[in-house]
């Protein structure tokens, strides 16, 4: 197949880069370098002005991150790197396309023009980088995540986000007393759960569950994985073990710190989360409208990144409303804006009414909330956790889960409930 020839966009460091620019320009090479770049700046310019198919570059290169990496696919740049005898499993880590054993691999050709047609529906079958080593290697898909989100109001997210990663630990093993046995939670399946605080706005995990919260977790994991450095290990070792089987990864400490929490960073830190865990609770900020929308620069930070990126990465999304008359119109606009956010987000859906209680909606409060849900939004099943204040003022108090401190507790009972249904949603049978 005959094809024009591929445009490379050249940023390789030291004296090999002369080479490698006279290989790819030689006659018959079916490459063209349309731009030497001397820093990732530059290179970063020259592809968002549309100069190259595939950028060819150094693993010492200075900035290159994820985050460098996502940019140059945003603009339509495939991405070669010459691993020399660099690292290669963390260029790996990266998304690279392909990872070359430095300038003199035999197969650089053929990586360049391969990659720059891995868009290209009618050159697919004739694409071949067996050998060659390729972006987002990693451990398997194995565990399930569930990002909790709903509107602004504080409809009770990291209350529904903790209490559910807790279910979903098995934390429920505590039996009340006899005369509660019939309205006792079944016994908790053993499996691990890990609930991420990935609210931008008011992170809050770790004061719910009476942690120290002056070294977030989640910012330490997110730059390791930026940087292609993020292993189990090392994802263990800052999602500490609180109860039982259950793991936190703590959030920012101060909203202002929201930069430090990129979506291609987050994407890696969820995939490790499936191999670590079981399950993985995502605890999600509110806002969901793309920032590009609100600024002309379109590659400054995106505040509301983390939570589109949990929503994308999710297998399951549950959305949190107030069941109040404030609350329930939020939802109702909040699943709208749900089903236009930016990004996909084909996840199955459970819809929670929160704090469900006759003074606020009237007698019967659950069918009152079931039918405005249905009316106004469409929803044809909501579940509904009701108000108990006691209870999770307790829980508060002590740091704990609604199933350590009140575990006969009507909305413990309800979260418990809710867990065996996400379980049902994704097909996950509870072990014995």
């Amino acid at each position: 197949m005959t094809s024009a020839e591929v445009t490379v966009l050249c940023a390789v460091s030291g004296p090999a880069e002369t080479d490698v620019v006279l290989a790819l320009g030689a006659p018959g090479s079916g490459a063209q370098v349309t731009r030497r770049c001397g820093d990732l700046t530059e290179l970063l310019a020259a592809a968002a002005a549309g100069a190259g198919q595939v950028a060819l570059v150094s693993a010492d290169l200075p900035g290159l991150d994820r985050e460098a990496v996502g940019r140059l696919h945003g603009a339509g740049t495939r991405v070669v790197a010459l691993a020399d005898d660099g690292p290669a499993d963390r260029l790996q880590a990266l998304g690279f396309e392909a990872v070359l054993d430095g300038p003199a691999d035999p197969r650089l050709l053929d990586a360049v023009r391969d990659t720059a047609r891995v868009d290209d529906p009618l050159a697919t079958s004739e694409i071949d980088l067996s050998g060659l080593a390729t972006g987002d290697a990693g451990p398997g898909r194995a565990g399930t995540v569930v990002a909790v989100w709903g509107p602004v109001g504080a409809p009770g997210r990291t209350t529904t986000a903790v209490e559910l990663a807790a279910e979903l630990a098995g934390l429920g093993g505590r039996r009340p007393g006899r005369r509660q046995a019939r309205k006792q939670a079944p016994a908790g399946p053993t499996q691990s759960a890990l609930v991420v605080d990935a609210d931008t706005y008011g992170s809050c995990i770790a004061s719910r569950l009476g942690l120290l919260d002056d070294a977030p977790g989640l910012a330490a994991v997110a730059r390791a994985a930026a940087h292609g450095t993020l292993d189990l290990a090392t994802l263990a070792q800052h999602a500490p073990v609180v109860e039982g089987r259950l793991r936190v990864l703590t959030g920012m400490t101060r909203a202002a710190r929201w930069p430090e929490l990129p979506a291609s960073a987050l994407e890696v830190v969820l995939e490790r989360a499936r191999s670590l865990t079981d399950w993985t609770v995502v605890d999600c900020g509110p806002l969901i409208e793309a920032d590009e929308l609100l600024m002309y620069d379109t590659h400054a930070p995106q505040r509301n990144a983390a939570t589109l990126a949990a929503l994308q990465a999710a297998d399951v999304v549950v959305v949190v409303g107030a069941a109040d008359p404030v609350g329930i119109q939020r939802l109702v606009r909040a699943l709208e804006d749900l089903a236009e956010a930016p990004v996909p987000v084909p996840a199955a859906r459970v819809v929670v009414a929160n704090r469900v209680r006759s003074s606020a909606v009237g007698p019967d409060p659950e069918r009152a909330v079931a039918d405005a849900l249905a009316r106004y939004a469409g929803v044809g099943e909501v579940h509904a956790v009701p108000d108990d204040g006691p209870a999770l003022d307790a829980a508060l108090l002590a740091g704990r889960t609604l199933a350590e401190r009140a575990p006969s507790s009507p909305a413990r009972l309800a979260f418990a409930d809710l867990a065996a249904l996400v379980r049902q949603r994704v097909g996950v049978p509870v072990p014995a």
